[in-house]
C-alpha cells in the first residue's frame, strides 16, 4: 500500500466528475486499499477517489458509530449512487481537501446506497447519522461538488474567507519552521 496526495481546494480535480468503473479487479483494490491507508493517515472519516487526483467512481469510509456504539467499519464503494432520500439535517462538516475548515451543512438525514464492493458484489445500504452525512459528502466529490457549494452565498464567502486565511496560516507556520 502507499499513501496518496491529497488534492488541496482550488485543485481542478475536485471539480472533474469521476468516471464509472466497468471491473471491480486488483488494480481496483489496490487504489482502494492506497485510498484507506490515505485517509487513516490524515485522520479522515471519508475520502473519494477525485481528492487524490483519481477520475474514478471510487470511496473509501469509516465512520465511528454515535455514542461509543459501533461504527461503520471500513467500506468500500465502487460506483456509489444514492437512490432514495429522507428528511434533513444540519451537521457540522470537515473536509480533508479544506484542512481545518469546518461548516454547517444542511443535507438528508437517510439515505439509500447501491454500489458495488471491492470484490464487485452488489450491495444496498441503508445510512442515517454521520454515515449518510459522510456517503453524501463523497458522492458529492464524485460529481466535481465540495461541500461549500451546499452552503448559501454569504455562508460560502465567509467559510472561503476562513480557509484563506487557514492556508496563509500554515504557510506562514511552514516557512518559520525551516
Amino acid at each position: 500500500m502507499a499513501l496518496m496526495q491529497i488534492r488541496i481546494y482550488p485543485d481542478e480535480a475536485l471539480r472533474r466528475i469521476a468516471q464509472p468503473l466497468d471491473v471491480v479487479d486488483d488494480e481496483v483494490r489496490r487504489m482502494l486499499d492506497d485510498m484507506a491507508e490515505t485517509m487513516y493517515a490524515n485522520e479522515g472519516i471519508g475520502l473519494a477517489a477525485p481528492q487524490v487526483g483519481l477520475s474514478k467512481r471510487l470511496v473509501v469510509l469509516d465512520v465511528p458509530g454515535d455514542k461509543g456504539g459501533p461504527g461503520s467499519g471500513l467500506l468500500y464503494l465502487v460506483n456509489p449512487e444514492i437512490v432514495e432520500r429522507e428528511g434533513t439535517t444540519v451537521t457540522t462538516e470537515g473536509c480533508l481537501s479544506f484542512p481545518g475548515l469546518e461548516v454547517d451543512v444542511k443535507r438528508s438525514a437517510r439515505v439509500r446506497l447501491a454500489y458495488l464492493d471491492q470484490h464487485g458484489s452488489s450491495m444496498v445500504l441503508d445510512a442515517s447519522g454521520l454515515l449518510a452525512v459522510c456517503i453524501q459528502h463523497e458522492v458529492d466529490h464524485l460529481d466535481g461538488v465540495v461541500f461549500l457549494d451546499r452552503l448559501g452565498p454569504v455562508s460560502r464567502r465567509l467559510a472561503l474567507r476562513s480557509f484563506d486565511k487557514l492556508r496563509a496560516r500554515a504557510a506562514a507556520d511552514a516557512g518559520s519552521a525551516r
